[in-house]
């Protein structure tokens, strides 16, 4: 039995340092910019992670990529 995957949604994450928590941790928050185009180069999604990580005002911990996909088997 074959499977294909399909993709469906993709977006852009960028988690940013927003502070610390109660522990003294550093507390995170995420960015995310939905309706990327799932066939949209790696690199390309990178930076424009970049370009918009330069636009934060805290500093930014990382930059990914979440992918959804559907798996129908054949």
């Amino acid at each position: 039995m074959a499977i294909t995957k399909v993709p469906q949604t993709s977006r852009l994450q960028i988690k940013v340092e927003s502070g610390t928590n109660t522990s003294g941790q550093t507390a995170y928050k995420v960015r995310s910019y939905s309706n990327l185009k799932p066939d949209a180069a790696d690199a390309d999604v990178h930076a424009v992670g970049q370009a918009l990580a330069a636009l934060q005002q805290h500093p930014v911990a990382s930059i990914s990529r979440q992918d959804d996909a559907r798996l129908i088997s054949q």
